[in-house]
C-alpha cells in the first residue's frame, strides 16, 4: 500500500512464520528451513493486519505518552482501576527520609477521612473522590515526589498482594512460601518450583478483578509450570473470565513515569 515497514527477523524453533507487533515495531520469526523469499512474500500476504496493528500501536504508545504522569500537586494517575489525587504538603522543617509520609484519604460531601485499601471493585459511591496526602520536604523535586509515590505504592502491593495470595493459594491446593516485587516494564509476575512468587508492583494501576487474575496465574503455575490447556483449566477454575481480563491487562496500559 505504498507503506515502507521495516521489520526484525530471526530464526527460532517455531514451525511456521510468526508475526508479533510491539511497541519497537513489527518482528517476524521463522523456523531454520523457511527460505528468505517465502519469508518476504509471508509479510506481504500479512500486509494489511501488520499496518493495522502498527497504528494500533502507534495509538497505544500515543495515548500512555500522553497520560504521562506530571509528579507536583494535583497530579493524578490510577490507583487499583480509579483515579487518585495527589496532595502535596510542603513541611518547611522536614528534611530527608524522615520528613516524608504518605496517607491515603477520602473525600465525600466535602468530608476527609481516613481509608483503608484493597476495597473491592465498586466499593466507592460516585461522589466519594480518593487523595494521596504526601508530606514532603519542602522544596522537593519532580523525581523525590515520584519515588515517594512508589515507595507507597510498593508498600501497599506487597499487603495487597500477599492478601490476595492467602486468598487464592487454598482454591487452587498450592503453598507460595515468598513474595517479592518487580519492576519489570514487560513481565506481570513469575513464579519458581520453590514456591516464590514475583509479582509486578505496577499491577497497582490496575482494578482488583485483573490484579486477582495475575495472582492467579502465577499460583497456578506451582500445579502446572507451562501454558498447556491444562494450565488454562487451571486458571479457569478459579477465574473463569480470565480471557477478558487478560485482554484488560494488555490493552489498558499503565501511564509513564
Amino acid at each position: 500500500g505504498g507503506t515502507l515497514v521495516a521489520y526484525a527477523f530471526r530464526r527460532s524453533a517455531r514451525r511456521s512464520i510468526g508475526f508479533s507487533v510491539g511497541p519497537e515495531g513489527l518482528a517476524v520469526s521463522a523456523p531454520k528451513w523457511v527460505p528468505l523469499h517465502e519469508i518476504d512474500q509471508s509479510v506481504r500476504d500479512k500486509s494489511g493486519w501488520i499496518l493495522n496493528k502498527l497504528q494500533q500501536a502507534r495509538e497505544r504508545h500515543e495515548r500512555l505518552e500522553s497520560a504521562r504522569i506530571d509528579w507536583k500537586d494535583g497530579a493524578t494517575f490510577p490507583f487499583q482501576g480509579e483515579p487518585l489525587r495527589l496532595v502535596i504538603e510542603a513541611h518547611p522543617a522536614a528534611g530527608g527520609a524522615r520528613g516524608v509520609s504518605a496517607e491515603l484519604k477520602t473525600s465525600a460531601a466535602g468530608a476527609l477521612a481516613n481509608t483503608a485499601t484493597g476495597l473491592p471493585e465498586g466499593a466507592w459511591p460516585a461522589e466519594v473522590q480518593r487523595a494521596l496526602h504526601l508530606r514532603l520536604p519542602a522544596g522537593a523535586t519532580p523525581e523525590q515526589t515520584r519515588d515517594a509515590v512508589q515507595a507507597w505504592l510498593m508498600r501497599q502491593a506487597r499487603q495487597i498482594f500477599t492478601e490476595r495470595l492467602v486468598h487464592f493459594a487454598p482454591q487452587l491446593g498450592v503453598q507460595w512460601r515468598t513474595l517479592s516485587l518487580s519492576s519489570a516494564s514487560t513481565r506481570w509476575g513469575s513464579a519458581s518450583t520453590n514456591g516464590s512468587i514475583r509479582l509486578n508492583w505496577r499491577l497497582l494501576h490496575f482494578k482488583p478483578a485483573v490484579m486477582d487474575y495475575v495472582v492467579v496465574h502465577e499460583l497456578s503455575h506451582l500445579r502446572v509450570m507451562d501454558h498447556s490447556p491444562r494450565f488454562w483449566d487451571t486458571v479457569r477454575t478459579v477465574v473463569p473470565n480470565y480471557t477478558e481480563l487478560r485482554g484488560q491487562l494488555k490493552d489498558e496500559g499503565i501511564p509513564r513515569w
